[in-house]
């Protein structure tokens, strides 16, 4: 596995939205398996693919050690509550904001095998599928401070 460079803020990248993944290839499998290493090795607990310069819909998110979510074209089908709490960014190193999120969200999302998965999430785990979604469609989590 490879440790990928990690886009910062002023890159023009982060700002494009992504284009979804029609199938799932080895490179695709690759692109995941370098993501999970390259977050692990930033000490990150989501990356999403804009992040290390590639403009397609997958993220990756891991709030508790060994629970790892990839997600590819996911979206957000349900969400409820909310919550207003500091949040930062490997793209925006020493920076955090506080923003405004739903409480829980449910995500449909394929899965590395190319099956459809739905996963749901509260407090942490649903700011941080919302914040990795978002870098998705070019917005980061500075767009949202309360």
């Amino acid at each position: 596995m490879a440790i990928l460079n990690i886009i910062k803020e002023g890159d023009e990248t982060l700002r494009k939205i992504s284009r979804p993944v029609t199938e799932i290839t080895p490179r695709i499998l690759t692109l995941l398996d370098d993501m999970k290493d390259t977050m692990h090795h930033a000490d990150g607990c989501g990356l999403a693919a804009v992040q290390v310069g590639v403009l397609r819909r997958i993220v990756i998110v891991e709030v508790e050690p060994g629970v790892l979510y990839e997600l590819i074209n996911p979206r957000i089908v349900a969400f409820a509550g909310e919550q207003r709490e500091e949040e930062g960014c490997l793209s925006l190193p020493g920076k955090q904001g506080r923003t405004k999120r739903p409480y829980a969200v449910t995500v449909r999302a394929l899965n590395r095998h190319g099956e459809e998965i739905e996963v749901s999430g509260q407090g942490l785990l649903a700011r941080a599928f919302c914040h990795e979604i978002d870098h998705l469609d070019g917005k980061l989590y500075i767009d949202r401070l309360v």
